[in-house]
Protein backbone atom coordinates (compact mmCIF):
# COMPACT_ATOMS: atom_id res chain seq x y z
CA UNK A 1 0.00 0.00 0.00
CA UNK A 2 0.87 3.43 -0.78
CA UNK A 3 0.11 7.20 0.88
CA UNK A 4 0.33 10.65 -0.44
CA UNK A 5 0.96 13.01 2.56
CA UNK A 6 -1.38 16.09 2.30
CA UNK A 7 -0.54 19.49 3.30
CA UNK A 8 -3.45 21.15 4.90
CA UNK A 9 -4.77 24.27 2.97
CA UNK A 10 -5.52 25.97 6.30
CA UNK A 11 -3.41 23.95 9.47
CA UNK A 12 -6.26 24.28 12.76
CA UNK A 13 -6.53 22.02 15.28
CA UNK A 14 -8.93 19.33 15.67
CA UNK A 15 -11.25 21.46 17.87
CA UNK A 16 -10.92 23.67 14.36
CA UNK A 17 -9.01 26.67 16.12
CA UNK A 18 -5.65 27.76 13.86
CA UNK A 19 -2.66 26.52 14.34
CA UNK A 20 -0.22 28.97 16.09
CA UNK A 21 2.80 30.02 13.65
CA UNK A 22 5.07 28.52 16.62
CA UNK A 23 4.91 25.24 16.04
CA UNK A 24 5.79 25.82 11.86
CA UNK A 25 8.91 27.90 13.58
CA UNK A 26 11.98 25.16 13.56
CA UNK A 27 14.99 27.19 14.77
CA UNK A 28 18.28 25.23 15.81
CA UNK A 29 20.08 25.56 18.13
CA UNK A 30 22.40 28.33 18.39
CA UNK A 31 24.66 27.86 21.14
CA UNK A 32 26.66 30.66 20.84
CA UNK A 33 23.82 32.42 21.80
CA UNK A 34 23.43 30.81 24.67
CA UNK A 35 26.37 32.18 27.12
CA UNK A 36 29.37 31.50 28.33
CA UNK A 37 31.01 27.96 26.94
CA UNK A 38 32.11 25.27 29.35
CA UNK A 39 33.60 22.20 27.96
CA UNK A 40 33.88 19.65 30.85
CA UNK A 41 37.06 18.46 30.22
CA UNK A 42 38.78 22.25 30.79
CA UNK A 43 36.72 21.85 34.28
CA UNK A 44 38.85 18.54 35.66
CA UNK A 45 36.49 16.05 33.96
CA UNK A 46 38.46 13.44 33.17
CA UNK A 47 37.74 11.59 29.66
CA UNK A 48 37.68 8.00 31.49
CA UNK A 49 34.37 6.00 31.01
CA UNK A 50 35.30 3.98 34.12
CA UNK A 51 35.34 6.78 36.71
CA UNK A 52 32.00 8.10 38.11
CA UNK A 53 31.89 11.66 37.42
CA UNK A 54 28.58 13.00 38.78
CA UNK A 55 30.08 15.55 41.07
CA UNK A 56 32.79 17.04 39.05
CA UNK A 57 30.24 17.41 36.17
CA UNK A 58 27.92 18.73 38.50
CA UNK A 59 30.26 21.64 39.41
CA UNK A 60 30.74 22.83 36.34
CA UNK A 61 27.12 23.25 36.19
CA UNK A 62 26.55 25.05 39.33
CA UNK A 63 30.19 26.91 38.19
CA UNK A 64 28.04 28.26 35.41
CA UNK A 65 25.12 29.14 36.93
CA UNK A 66 26.98 31.02 39.24
CA UNK A 67 28.18 33.40 36.50
CA UNK A 68 24.79 33.87 34.94
CA UNK A 69 24.49 31.25 32.93
CA UNK A 70 26.08 29.13 29.89
CA UNK A 71 26.29 25.81 27.88
CA UNK A 72 27.37 22.79 29.02
CA UNK A 73 29.76 20.99 26.47
CA UNK A 74 30.03 17.12 26.49
CA UNK A 75 33.07 16.77 24.02
CA UNK A 76 33.80 12.99 22.43
CA UNK A 77 34.20 10.51 24.95
CA UNK A 78 32.06 8.40 27.44
CA UNK A 79 31.56 10.03 30.67
CA UNK A 80 29.52 8.23 33.55
CA UNK A 81 27.49 10.12 36.26
CA UNK A 82 24.48 9.54 38.33
CA UNK A 83 21.73 12.31 38.25
CA UNK A 84 22.43 15.53 37.11
CA UNK A 85 20.38 19.15 37.63
CA UNK A 86 20.82 21.99 35.72
CA UNK A 87 19.41 25.26 36.34
CA UNK A 88 18.39 28.37 35.15
CA UNK A 89 20.49 29.99 32.78
CA UNK A 90 22.21 26.20 31.94
CA UNK A 91 21.98 24.41 28.74
CA UNK A 92 23.16 21.10 27.87
CA UNK A 93 25.04 20.20 24.63
CA UNK A 94 26.51 16.75 23.27
CA UNK A 95 29.26 16.96 20.92
CA UNK A 96 29.31 13.71 17.96
CA UNK A 97 30.36 11.09 19.75
CA UNK A 98 30.30 12.93 23.10
CA UNK A 99 28.27 10.22 25.49
CA UNK A 100 26.66 10.83 28.97
CA UNK A 101 25.95 7.32 30.71
CA UNK A 102 24.27 6.68 33.46
CA UNK A 103 25.35 4.81 36.62
CA UNK A 104 23.58 1.16 36.76
CA UNK A 105 24.16 1.82 40.87
CA UNK A 106 20.91 3.59 42.31
CA UNK A 107 22.25 4.80 45.30
CA UNK A 108 24.20 7.29 42.52
CA UNK A 109 20.07 9.05 41.94
CA UNK A 110 19.39 11.39 44.52
CA UNK A 111 16.17 10.40 45.89
CA UNK A 112 14.32 13.80 46.11
CA UNK A 113 10.05 15.19 45.67
CA UNK A 114 9.35 14.77 42.35
CA UNK A 115 6.50 13.59 39.61
CA UNK A 116 6.29 10.03 38.61
CA UNK A 117 3.40 7.97 37.42
CA UNK A 118 0.74 10.68 37.93
CA UNK A 119 1.70 11.40 41.29
CA UNK A 120 3.73 13.98 43.08
CA UNK A 121 6.06 11.79 45.77
CA UNK A 122 9.32 10.90 46.52
CA UNK A 123 11.38 8.74 44.10
CA UNK A 124 15.11 9.01 42.80
CA UNK A 125 15.84 11.35 39.88
CA UNK A 126 16.79 11.29 36.21
CA UNK A 127 20.42 11.18 34.70
CA UNK A 128 19.70 14.52 33.52
CA UNK A 129 17.24 16.95 35.28
CA UNK A 130 16.03 20.27 34.85
CA UNK A 131 13.43 22.04 37.04
CA UNK A 132 12.18 25.53 36.85
CA UNK A 133 14.63 26.15 33.72
CA UNK A 134 12.94 28.48 30.97
CA UNK A 135 14.69 28.20 27.55
CA UNK A 136 16.49 25.36 28.50
CA UNK A 137 18.24 23.16 25.48
CA UNK A 138 19.82 20.44 24.80
CA UNK A 139 21.18 19.98 21.93
CA UNK A 140 23.84 18.32 19.67
CA UNK A 141 24.85 14.63 18.19
CA UNK A 142 25.75 13.27 20.71
CA UNK A 143 23.89 10.70 23.00
CA UNK A 144 22.14 10.38 26.68
CA UNK A 145 22.73 6.77 27.83
CA UNK A 146 20.70 5.13 30.30
CA UNK A 147 23.11 1.71 30.62
CA UNK A 148 19.83 0.23 31.80
CA UNK A 149 20.71 -3.41 31.51
CA UNK A 150 21.43 -4.24 34.81
CA UNK A 151 18.16 -2.48 36.06
CA UNK A 152 16.10 -4.67 33.15
CA UNK A 153 17.42 -7.51 35.15
CA UNK A 154 16.54 -6.48 38.01
CA UNK A 155 13.30 -5.41 37.74
CA UNK A 156 12.34 -8.65 35.56
CA UNK A 157 13.78 -11.00 38.40
CA UNK A 158 11.71 -9.57 41.14
CA UNK A 159 8.47 -9.28 38.96
CA UNK A 160 9.25 -13.17 38.52
CA UNK A 161 9.45 -13.71 42.20
CA UNK A 162 6.57 -11.04 42.92
CA UNK A 163 4.01 -10.61 39.88
CA UNK A 164 1.82 -7.94 41.59
CA UNK A 165 5.03 -5.33 42.14
CA UNK A 166 4.38 -2.24 40.59
CA UNK A 167 7.18 -0.30 38.80
CA UNK A 168 7.85 1.86 41.73
CA UNK A 169 8.65 -1.28 43.58
CA UNK A 170 12.16 -1.89 41.46
CA UNK A 171 14.52 1.47 41.98
CA UNK A 172 14.79 2.95 38.30
CA UNK A 173 16.17 6.31 37.24
CA UNK A 174 14.82 8.04 34.13
CA UNK A 175 16.84 9.19 31.57
CA UNK A 176 16.06 12.71 30.96
CA UNK A 177 13.17 14.80 33.15
CA UNK A 178 12.10 18.25 32.28
CA UNK A 179 9.80 19.82 34.72
CA UNK A 180 7.88 23.42 35.38
CA UNK A 181 9.70 24.90 32.40
CA UNK A 182 9.04 26.86 29.25
CA UNK A 183 10.06 27.51 25.96
CA UNK A 184 12.10 24.64 26.18
CA UNK A 185 13.72 22.45 22.85
CA UNK A 186 15.14 19.01 22.84
CA UNK A 187 17.13 18.56 19.44
CA UNK A 188 19.44 16.07 17.61
CA UNK A 189 20.58 13.92 20.38
CA UNK A 190 19.83 10.16 20.94
CA UNK A 191 18.54 8.43 23.96
CA UNK A 192 19.24 5.26 24.44
CA UNK A 193 18.57 2.28 26.65
CA UNK A 194 16.64 4.19 29.76
CA UNK A 195 16.35 1.83 32.58
CA UNK A 196 12.31 3.05 33.14
CA UNK A 197 10.94 6.07 31.11
CA UNK A 198 13.51 7.96 28.61
CA UNK A 199 12.15 11.28 28.51
CA UNK A 200 9.58 12.59 30.55
CA UNK A 201 8.23 16.51 30.91
CA UNK A 202 5.90 18.04 33.59
CA UNK A 203 4.17 21.27 33.44
CA UNK A 204 5.89 22.27 30.57
CA UNK A 205 4.97 24.79 27.76
CA UNK A 206 6.02 25.51 24.19
CA UNK A 207 8.08 22.41 23.85
CA UNK A 208 9.58 21.77 20.58
CA UNK A 209 11.52 17.69 20.32
CA UNK A 210 13.23 17.68 17.28
CA UNK A 211 15.17 15.57 15.37
CA UNK A 212 16.13 12.85 18.02
CA UNK A 213 16.98 9.08 17.82
CA UNK A 214 14.52 7.11 20.73
CA UNK A 215 15.45 3.66 21.12
CA UNK A 216 14.95 1.00 24.60
CA UNK A 217 15.17 -2.83 23.25
CA UNK A 218 12.50 -5.49 23.29
CA UNK A 219 15.37 -8.20 22.97
CA UNK A 220 17.11 -10.15 24.17
CA UNK A 221 16.10 -8.00 27.71
CA UNK A 222 13.57 -5.89 27.18
CA UNK A 223 13.80 -2.63 28.49
CA UNK A 224 10.25 -2.50 30.52
CA UNK A 225 8.40 0.90 31.15
CA UNK A 226 10.60 2.94 28.62
CA UNK A 227 8.23 5.02 27.21
CA UNK A 228 9.92 7.25 24.67
CA UNK A 229 8.19 10.95 25.27
CA UNK A 230 5.67 11.31 28.18
CA UNK A 231 3.97 14.73 28.38
CA UNK A 232 2.75 15.45 32.13
CA UNK A 233 0.31 18.32 32.39
CA UNK A 234 1.98 20.28 28.94
CA UNK A 235 0.96 22.34 26.60
CA UNK A 236 1.85 23.74 22.77
CA UNK A 237 4.35 21.06 22.08
CA UNK A 238 6.07 20.02 18.80
CA UNK A 239 7.41 16.81 18.51
CA UNK A 240 9.05 16.57 14.74
CA UNK A 241 11.06 14.71 13.00
CA UNK A 242 12.11 11.90 15.75
CA UNK A 243 12.70 8.05 15.73
CA UNK A 244 11.05 6.31 18.30
CA UNK A 245 11.58 2.56 18.87
CA UNK A 246 11.15 1.08 22.86
CA UNK A 247 9.70 -1.52 24.81
CA UNK A 248 6.47 -0.02 25.72
CA UNK A 249 4.47 3.61 24.42
CA UNK A 250 6.24 5.65 21.82
CA UNK A 251 4.40 8.89 22.96
CA UNK A 252 2.12 8.87 26.54
CA UNK A 253 -0.13 11.35 27.50
CA UNK A 254 -0.07 11.67 31.04
CA UNK A 255 -1.93 14.09 33.85
CA UNK A 256 -2.78 12.45 37.02
CA UNK A 257 -4.44 8.79 38.28
CA UNK A 258 -7.68 8.87 40.96
CA UNK A 259 -10.48 9.35 41.57
CA UNK A 260 -10.21 13.05 42.45
CA UNK A 261 -7.32 13.24 40.18
CA UNK A 262 -9.18 16.24 38.80
CA UNK A 263 -9.52 18.12 41.87
CA UNK A 264 -5.28 18.16 42.45
CA UNK A 265 -3.81 20.82 41.60
CA UNK A 266 -0.69 18.60 40.80
CA UNK A 267 -2.20 17.58 38.15
CA UNK A 268 -4.14 18.36 34.52
CA UNK A 269 -4.43 17.70 31.09
CA UNK A 270 -2.46 18.17 27.55
CA UNK A 271 -3.39 20.46 25.12
CA UNK A 272 -2.40 21.34 21.78
CA UNK A 273 0.50 18.71 20.48
CA UNK A 274 1.30 17.64 17.47
CA UNK A 275 3.62 14.97 16.33
CA UNK A 276 4.34 14.66 12.77
CA UNK A 277 7.12 13.84 10.35
CA UNK A 278 8.61 11.23 12.54
CA UNK A 279 9.16 7.30 12.33
CA UNK A 280 7.85 4.49 14.83
CA UNK A 281 9.40 1.48 15.37
CA UNK A 282 8.63 -1.35 17.76
CA UNK A 283 6.43 0.35 20.41
CA UNK A 284 3.58 -0.89 22.62
CA UNK A 285 1.83 1.93 20.84
CA UNK A 286 2.41 4.92 18.52
CA UNK A 287 -0.06 7.34 20.70
CA UNK A 288 -1.56 6.52 23.97
CA UNK A 289 -3.46 8.23 26.07
CA UNK A 290 -3.42 7.12 30.09
CA UNK A 291 -2.48 5.22 31.88
CA UNK A 292 -2.39 8.28 34.29
CA UNK A 293 -4.14 10.66 32.26
CA UNK A 294 -6.93 13.11 32.82
CA UNK A 295 -8.19 15.39 29.79
CA UNK A 296 -6.46 15.53 26.28
CA UNK A 297 -7.19 18.02 23.81
CA UNK A 298 -6.37 18.64 20.42
CA UNK A 299 -3.81 15.96 19.49
CA UNK A 300 -2.54 15.20 16.14
CA UNK A 301 -0.93 12.48 14.98
CA UNK A 302 0.33 12.96 11.22
CA UNK A 303 2.51 12.25 7.94
CA UNK A 304 4.48 9.23 9.77
CA UNK A 305 5.09 5.96 9.23
CA UNK A 306 4.95 2.93 11.72
CA UNK A 307 6.64 -0.22 11.77
CA UNK A 308 5.85 -3.16 13.84
CA UNK A 309 4.04 -1.17 16.54
CA UNK A 310 1.57 -3.21 18.73
CA UNK A 311 -1.05 -0.35 18.44
CA UNK A 312 -1.29 2.73 16.46
CA UNK A 313 -3.88 4.63 18.88
CA UNK A 314 -4.29 3.62 22.22
CA UNK A 315 -7.28 4.87 24.34
CA UNK A 316 -6.79 3.73 27.70
CA UNK A 317 -9.77 4.08 30.23
CA UNK A 318 -9.27 3.97 34.05
CA UNK A 319 -12.34 3.51 35.89
CA UNK A 320 -11.10 4.64 39.13
CA UNK A 321 -9.90 8.22 37.22
CA UNK A 322 -12.31 10.79 35.81
CA UNK A 323 -10.98 11.13 31.88
CA UNK A 324 -12.22 13.16 28.90
CA UNK A 325 -9.99 12.72 25.50
CA UNK A 326 -11.34 14.86 23.31
CA UNK A 327 -10.35 16.27 19.26
CA UNK A 328 -7.88 13.81 18.44
CA UNK A 329 -6.76 13.61 14.73
CA UNK A 330 -3.97 11.03 12.96
CA UNK A 331 -3.67 11.09 9.58
CA UNK A 332 -1.50 10.35 6.47
CA UNK A 333 0.18 7.80 8.33
CA UNK A 334 1.17 4.51 7.01
CA UNK A 335 2.98 1.03 7.47
CA UNK A 336 1.78 -1.73 10.21
CA UNK A 337 0.36 -1.88 13.51
CA UNK A 338 -1.28 -5.04 14.97
CA UNK A 339 -4.12 -3.11 15.90
CA UNK A 340 -5.28 -0.04 14.76
CA UNK A 341 -7.64 1.46 17.47
CA UNK A 342 -7.70 0.22 20.96
CA UNK A 343 -10.08 1.47 23.20
CA UNK A 344 -10.67 -0.95 26.42
CA UNK A 345 -10.96 -0.61 30.33
CA UNK A 346 -7.28 -0.17 32.13
CA UNK A 347 -7.35 -1.61 35.51
CA UNK A 348 -3.77 -2.31 35.76
CA UNK A 349 -3.64 -1.22 39.73
CA UNK A 350 -7.03 -0.24 40.15
CA UNK A 351 -7.78 1.87 43.36
CA UNK A 352 -10.89 3.71 43.80
CA UNK A 353 -9.74 5.08 47.22
CA UNK A 354 -12.26 4.13 49.19
CA UNK A 355 -15.19 5.51 46.78
CA UNK A 356 -18.09 3.22 45.95
CA UNK A 357 -18.54 4.55 42.27
CA UNK A 358 -16.69 4.18 39.25
CA UNK A 359 -15.64 7.22 37.44
CA UNK A 360 -16.91 7.78 33.80
CA UNK A 361 -14.80 8.59 30.91
CA UNK A 362 -15.19 9.97 27.33
CA UNK A 363 -14.34 9.48 23.95
CA UNK A 364 -15.16 12.22 21.39
CA UNK A 365 -14.30 14.01 18.26
CA UNK A 366 -11.85 11.23 17.35
CA UNK A 367 -10.80 11.38 13.39
CA UNK A 368 -8.64 9.02 11.61
CA UNK A 369 -7.93 9.38 7.98
CA UNK A 370 -5.76 9.04 5.15
CA UNK A 371 -4.30 5.93 6.94
CA UNK A 372 -2.66 2.61 4.83
CA UNK A 373 -2.26 -0.34 7.19
CA UNK A 374 -1.39 -3.90 7.29
CA UNK A 375 -3.05 -4.75 10.63
CA UNK A 376 -4.47 -7.62 12.81
CA UNK A 377 -7.25 -5.69 13.78
CA UNK A 378 -8.77 -2.33 13.28
CA UNK A 379 -11.37 -1.95 15.69
CA UNK A 380 -9.65 -3.38 19.33
CA UNK A 381 -12.78 -2.14 20.92
CA UNK A 382 -14.60 -3.67 23.92
CA UNK A 383 -17.89 -2.01 24.84
CA UNK A 384 -18.30 -0.73 28.42
CA UNK A 385 -20.80 0.76 30.81
CA UNK A 386 -17.58 2.47 32.11
CA UNK A 387 -16.92 4.77 29.45
CA UNK A 388 -18.41 6.74 26.52
CA UNK A 389 -17.48 7.14 23.07
CA UNK A 390 -19.00 9.35 20.64
CA UNK A 391 -18.01 11.25 17.13
CA UNK A 392 -15.42 8.89 15.79
CA UNK A 393 -14.63 9.67 12.06
CA UNK A 394 -12.55 7.13 9.52
CA UNK A 395 -12.08 8.62 6.23
CA UNK A 396 -9.85 7.18 3.16
CA UNK A 397 -8.82 4.62 5.34
CA UNK A 398 -7.09 1.58 3.71
CA UNK A 399 -6.36 -2.12 5.59
CA UNK A 400 -5.17 -5.17 4.86
CA UNK A 401 -6.00 -7.34 7.98
CA UNK A 402 -6.89 -10.49 9.39
CA UNK A 403 -9.16 -9.91 12.47
CA UNK A 404 -12.32 -8.89 13.09
CA UNK A 405 -12.84 -5.19 11.59
CA UNK A 406 -16.30 -4.48 12.88
CA UNK A 407 -16.68 -1.72 15.59
CA UNK A 408 -19.19 -3.38 18.55
CA UNK A 409 -22.60 -2.25 17.10
CA UNK A 410 -24.27 0.99 18.38
CA UNK A 411 -21.62 1.00 21.19
CA UNK A 412 -19.79 4.20 19.34
CA UNK A 413 -22.57 6.96 18.89
CA UNK A 414 -22.17 9.12 15.51
CA UNK A 415 -19.79 7.07 14.24
CA UNK A 416 -18.85 7.06 10.57
CA UNK A 417 -17.00 5.36 8.32
CA UNK A 418 -16.43 7.18 4.73
CA UNK A 419 -14.35 5.26 2.38
CA UNK A 420 -12.95 2.74 4.63
CA UNK A 421 -11.41 -0.96 3.32
CA UNK A 422 -10.95 -3.90 4.69
CA UNK A 423 -8.46 -6.39 2.55
CA UNK A 424 -10.12 -3.94 -0.03
CA UNK A 425 -13.66 -4.77 1.02
CA UNK A 426 -16.02 -1.52 1.84
CA UNK A 427 -17.07 -1.28 4.94
CA UNK A 428 -20.37 -0.08 6.41
CA UNK A 429 -20.75 3.80 5.14
CA UNK A 430 -23.10 5.93 7.61
CA UNK A 431 -23.56 7.04 10.47
CA UNK A 432 -24.10 4.38 13.46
Amino acid sequence: MALSFHAAAEDRFPDGTPIPAWFRQITPTDISQLGTPYRITDHGVANDSTVLQTEKIQAVIDKAYGAGGGVIIIPAGTFLSGSLFFKPGTHLHLEEHAVIKGSDDISHFELLPTRIEGQNRKYFAALVNADHVDGFTVSGKGTLDGNGLRYWKSFWLRRAFNPDCTNLDEMRPRLLFVSNSKNVQVSGIRLINSPFWTSHYYKCEHVKLLNLHIFAPRAPVKAPSSDAIDLDVCRNVLIKNCYMSVNDDAVALKGGKGPFADQDENNGGNENIIIEDCHFGFCHSALTCGSESIHNRNIILRRTTVNDAQRLLHLKMRPDTPQKYEYILLEDIEGSAQTMLDIRPWTQFFDLQGEKDIRLGYGSHITLRRIAMSTNTLFGIKASDQYKLSDFTLEDVAVIAEGEQEPPKGFIRNLLLDRVTANGELLLNFWQ
